[in-house]
């Protein structure tokens, strides 16, 4: 075990149980020393439990073992005395996939360290030493994390070291087999490690990829990133995606089909990358760009991390969605994407926000606020009642944007690195904001953020992305949308959410039901269709404007009058005036 006033080693206790052993030294605890377990991890807005994973907690000094008390859900009391060396042994159940807690089997181990190490209070900010411990029964694991390594040997396994403990549990480790690649980004070592990568994959492209991504986000940011090293951890999947940034890494999860794949000259058209492939690069950009924008540059409400509480901020509009306003747009920069693609992903996102009722209920200041009780929650009306600090946060920063370049010559661009001037890559506020706007703009913009941050009204775009040269035109929306349903399709339709002021609402459909058949027409003249999936409808339908739904509610059979909706579009963005467009996205 390290030296380090507080010291923790991991190994692996029992890979079938999904169990990682932790033993937690304290040179020189406070009498009566109190611990206790994170109840959330910064990024994720929820309180998770996390010591509901924990279990065996032993304490002994010596060969003394201490009796323990439990205080509250996730804080516990040692009856030790102060000055002696404190040992704790304890166990954590690891089988969560996300990105957001810990994951233990036979094919590989990963961990959040807010999910694993216990906090000694009083001494968080004394530097915390990690030993990650190899297993003889897995000689083909290694190990990663953005930590500092102090001793450690060629497979990553040893002593690593943190300044204080809010850098120990912002730096997760990746445990297994995996794959494993590097590269230089404007003079700054990277690595890429990937989990569960099928033959198929082409690590080199990703790693090409990856580095222009890197190297157009430090230019972006003046050239000098914050970080000496930096770590991408990926965990390529069957069924998921997410990510959770960290100060010098990030955890990511991709379905392994939209991975790149290696080129193969049988079968040329296998070598065109999955179109789930810039879902992917978007998401290794957004993580990266909140390098600067949320792990340095924060809501001043994040200065320090309360562990054992909700953190409130209605900020997150600001680092979630410019964030989001980034991702696409600097892929488009790093020519990983053309112009064309990044006004379809912007049509997308428009669309998303558009089709959301809750807009016109919550602001997105209110939407930061309530993360903790609602866009991490989410039910059957979500879309109803609340809006997406990450959508509708992006097309804010894309009107500050187009705003600033077609009044004062400026650009959203000069406000994120004045802010981190102005700030010194620390907390912020609004009025930090406010001040940079100002100072770019040559006038308050204070009457914008009200309207667009503080209220629910609606948002300039049209006018602000026409006077860009961008082409805003109308295509056909599909029958989900003009019926105002979620679903899924399989067998029967699963109806999954109903939008308010919908024609599904209207007709009286209700999140649970299975839509079974449509019965059009009436009397002798009806005729009763089998349905699986909505685009069958108009098929069935006909030249009705009105038809039976029939749906099963409780076991029961229930039929529905459903007025067929009239055709509506949606928006889909073009380029329109090269030279005016060129000026935005270039």
């Amino acid at each position: 075990m390290a030296s380090a006033a507080i010291a923790y080693e991991v190994r692996v206790a029992d890979l079938h149980a999904h169990l990682f052993h932790v033993s937690l030294t304290i040179l020189r605890p406070a009498a009566m020393q109190q611990l206790s377990l994170p109840v959330w991890i910064p990024g994720s807005y929820l309180v998770r439990e996390f010591s509901r994973n924990l279990q065996q907690l032993q304490a002994r000094q010596g060969r003394k073992v201490l009796a323990l008390t439990q205080l509250d859900k996730c804080s516990w009391q040692v009856q030790c005395a102060d000055g002696k060396p404190l040992v704790l042994n304890y166990q954590v159940y690891a089988f969560d996939s996300s990105v957001r807690t810990a994951w233990l089997d036979r094919t590989r181990g990963f961990f959040n360290g807010t999910s694993v190490f216990l906090r000694v209070l009083g001494q968080e900010d004394v530097p915390h030493a990690l030993t990650l411990m190899a297993d003889k029964h897995l000689p083909d694991w290694h190990a990663a994390s953005g930590l500092a390594p102090q001793k450690v040997n060629s497979r990553g396994f040893g002593t690593y070291l943190a300044a204080d403990y809010d850098e120990l549990v912002d730096s997760p480790v990746e445990l297994g087999a995996f794959w494993s690649g590097s590269f230089v980004a404007c003079g700054v070592p990277h690595r890429f490690v990937v989990s569960g990568a099928p033959p198929g994959f082409d690590g080199k492209r990703l790693l090409a990829d990856t580095q222009k991504i890197c190297e157009t986000e430090i230019r972006f940011w003046h050239g000098k990133p914050p970080h000496r090293t930096y770590l991408f951890m990926l965990n390529a999947v069957d069924d998921g995606y997410g990510g959770l940034e960290h100060r010098n890494s990030t955890a990511l999860i991709c379905r392994r089909k939209d991975l790149p794949r290696l080129k193969l000259e049988a079968s040329p058209a296998d070598n065109k990358a999955p179109e789930g492939y810039t879902t992917l690069l978007g998401l290794i950009s957004h993580e990266y760009f909140h390098t600067w924008n949320v792990k340095r540059l924060r809501p001043a409400e994040f200065t320090r991390f309360d562990y054992a509480n909700e953190n409130y901020t209605e900020l997150l509009w600001f680092f979630e969605g410019f964030t989001s306003y980034y991702d696409d747009l600097l892929l488009q920069r790093a020519a990983l994407i053309d112009q064309a693609t990044y006004l379809a992903l912007l049509s997308k996102t428009v669309n998303q926000v558009l089709q959301t009722p809750g807009r016109e209920i919550q602001s997105v200041a209110q939407a930061s606020f309530d993360a903790w009780v609602k866009y991490y929650r989410q039910d059957e009306n979500t879309a109803n009642a609340t809006i997406s600090y990450y959508t509708k946060g992006s097309l804010i920063a894309l009107c500050l944007d187009l705003t600033l370049r077609q009044e004062a010559k400026s650009s959203l661009d000069a406000v994120m690195r004045g802010l981190w001037q102005r700030c010194h890559g620390g907390p912020m506020t609004e009025a930090d904001l406010l001040a940079v706007l100002q100072k770019l703009s040559g006038r308050s913009l204070q009457k914008e953020l009200a309207r667009w941050v503080h209220s629910s009204d609606e948002l300039p775009l049209k006018a602000l992305l026409e006077r860009q040269g961008v082409s805003l035109q109308q295509e056909s929306a599909d029958l989900t949308q003009r019926l105002g349903l979620r679903v899924s399709e399989g067998t029967s339709i699963q109806v999954k959410t109903v939008l308010r002021g919908s024609a599904a609402e209207q007709a009286g459909f209700a999140a649970g039901d299975e839509w079974l058949a449509l019965e059009v027409g009436a009397g002798k003249q009806a005729s009763n269709w089998r349905l699986s999936k909505l685009d069958d409808i108009p098929l069935y339908a006909g030249a009705a404007t009105k038809v039976g739904a029939l749906v099963a509610r409780d076991k029961r059979i229930l039929k529905l009058s459903l007025k067929l909706p009239a055709p509506a579009t949606r928006w889909c963005l073009a380029v329109g005036d090269k030279k005016l467009v060129g000026q935005w996205l270039n």
